[in-house]
């Protein structure tokens, strides 16, 4: 019988990352709309550990277990105490929170004010809970270095529902825009970013361990 997992979030993107994550792996997938679930946790967090723990917490109240995502989005070109810094509010910089078009718009026209290209990095973090016992990772400082990338003012063509900022996103090492699936992946191998692979090698371990998945059968 498959084990439910159950993704604390109603991006799309994020859904499809923790499936490839756990690809092999007997489960179930789920999302909030799957079970009906119409709230969302209050992010209070000072950090994206802190707010993935947050998201766990309120969706564990469904499912035994269950996997919650935050990301801070940070400037090399911005002091820290910039309001334009986007930090934990990457969607709502300027406090309403903006769609997958307006963030384009938003982010584009912020990249252009500074000269067309700002150097950028995520920091990632993701809790599990299991049961109610909750555990959690975030990026350490050389896997960030290795995952930093520029944000440009001309947006790509193509769409990446749920990263939008994918739109605007090129690797430096290229040129090329994380839009383009193919090329991005491409671009990765050019790139050889054995650390950047490696965070997502150790993210893997550490939801199959979190999750009490290492002994799931594969397909």
């Amino acid at each position: 019988m498959s084990v439910p997992v159950l993704i604390g979030t109603t991006n799309p993107a994020k859904v499809k990352r923790f499936e490839r994550l756990m690809d092999g792996k007997d489960v179930e997938i789920l999302t909030p709309p799957m079970l009906h679930i119409s709230g969302e946790p209050e992010e209070t967090g000072c950090s994206p550990e802190e707010n993935a723990r947050i998201k766990v917490r309120f969706y564990g109240r469904y499912c035994d277990r269950v996997i919650g995502n935050d990301s801070g989005l940070y400037f090399l070109n911005l002091p820290e105490d910039d309001p334009r810094q986007p930090g934990l509010h990457v969607r709502s910089p300027q406090g309403a929170r903006l769609n997958d078009d307006e963030m384009i718009a938003y982010y584009s026209a912020l990249a252009a004010s500074l000269g067309g290209r700002l150097q950028a990095y995520y920091r990632d973090a993701v809790a599990v809970s299991l049961a109610g016992k909750v555990s959690s990772m975030t990026e350490n400082d050389q896997e960030i270095c290795h995952g930093m990338f520029y944000m440009v003012d001309t947006p790509h063509a193509l769409r990446n529902p749920g990263w939008p900022l994918d739109s605007l996103s090129i690797l430096p090492a290229t040129g090329r825009y994380f839009a383009d699936a193919e090329l991005k992946a491409q671009a990765c191998a050019e790139q050889n970013d054995a650390t950047h692979s490696g965070f997502e090698k150790r993210l893997r371990d550490f939801l199959l361990d979190a999750l009490k998945l290492q002994n799931e059968p594969r397909f």
